[in-house]
């Protein structure tokens, strides 16, 4: 294992605080929970607040590019917030997928001005491959003629909705080009998502002419690399979602009585609480050593993000569902904000790749034998 800091700093200490501040005033529970009544209204004012008043959708892009030159040390911070208030806001799709893709670009080229745009939050980008795609699968098979102009299909991408240009991973003879095609030039229709504060859509294009930001010989790794760098750092995001789950329950179960007692004060509580908070704790462990090896490039990174995905994604599932669970009645309930966390863990799980397929590639990775087969 790599000799890296995982403690935070107090960069990242106030970052986090700024970003707590600014979505618990801007994004209530109950302007959350409306967006799966069809009512979007907070998505624009707060992803303005924080891609532009806070500056944070540049932060993976290099000051000399336009953007903050941070690292995914403070990118994973940010995640860890708004898994905790599942904020919804393309952040995760545009400012890490998306921009990971374009840095693979060559500096002076086209990539430039949409980097720019991204970084100052007056453009978003959204890379058309499934939420379910993880590091290692094929794109899909979008075609491009002689004019430049692509046509295909992809289901369930996630960021489609909130964003004015999209990065098209196209097959070609020299491998996988990358071609941006802007939003309004492609049908993109909305599918009833489990998570509805992460939309999917369905994005069809025919005949939209599109400009070639990478070609075969960088596309494919581009798209490779951005789809690693997702699932690391979804793994932070899904941290935030379990521990708002466990401190929220604590508090509840210290308040709780029932029969003349504290709830929490219940031997089996206790078990059950220690139990998680033991679990939520080292998700937070692996999220944070996914998103340090990441930063710093390390050859430990391919591993610690197999790690990070095939544990963290059921941790937060296993989180949400006590948190319903421990609340009793008033956790079954609309108005209580558990199920937003619940639905936000459960889509989380598929996200890049699930559990299982991280399990096997991380068997691949460390060279563990295949089991034998029984009988």
């Amino acid at each position: 294992m790599s000799d890296l800091n995982l403690l935070y700093t107090d960069v990242e200490d106030d970052l986090r605080s700024s970003v707590r501040d600014l979505v618990a005033a801007r994004s209530e529970p109950a302007s959350v929970a409306a967006v799966y009544d069809g009512d979007r209204s907070v998505v624009d004012p707060l992803w303005r607040a924080i891609a532009g008043d806070l500056g944070l959708a540049g932060l993976l892009i290099p000051e000399e590019r336009g953007g903050a030159g941070a690292s995914a040390r403070e990118v994973a911070v940010v995640l860890e917030e708004l898994g905790r208030s599942v904020a919804p806001v393309p952040f995760l799709t545009s400012s890490v997928v998306a921009t990971t893709v374009l840095l693979a670009a060559a500096p002076g080229g086209a990539a430039d001005d949409l980097l720019a745009g991204l970084a100052a939050g007056e453009r978003t980008a959204a890379l058309v491959l499934p939420l379910a795609a993880g590091p290692g699968d094929e794109a899909p098979a979008f075609a491009v003629d002689a004019d430049g102009r692509l046509t295909g299909s992809a289901r369930s991408v996630a960021g489609a909705l909130e964003a004015d240009v999209l990065l098209v991973p196209v097959g070609t003879a020299g491998g996988t080009a990358v071609y941006a095609v802007p939003a309004a030039d492609a049908r993109i229709e909305p599918v009833v998502s489990l998570d509805m504060t992460r939309q999917l859509a369905d994005v069809t294009i025919e005949g939209a002419a599109g400009q070639e930001l990478l070609g075969g010989a960088q596309g494919g790794d581009a798209v490779a690399r951005a789809l690693e760098v997702g699932a690391a750092l979804l793994a932070s995001e899904q941290f935030g979602v379990a521990q708002w789950c466990l401190t929220t329950t604590i508090t509840y179960l210290k308040d709780r009585r029932q029969f003349g007692r504290v709830v929490g004060g219940y031997q089996a509580i206790k078990h059950r609480l220690a139990d998680l908070y033991a679990a939520v704790e080292s998700a937070g462990a692996a999220a944070r050593y996914a998103a340090a090896a990441t930063a710093e490039d390390d050859p430990d990174a391919v591993v610690s993000t197999a790690v990070a995905q095939s544990f963290c994604s059921d941790v937060a599932v296993k989180a949400a569902e006590e948190a319903v669970q421990l609340h009793g009645g008033i956790g079954m309930t609309w108005e209580h904000p558990a199920h937003l966390y619940l639905k936000r863990a459960k889509a989380d799980q598929i996200a890049f790749g699930t559990p299982a397929t991280h399990r096997a590639r991380l068997a691949e990775l460390v060279d563990l034998p295949a089991p034998v087969p029984v009988g």
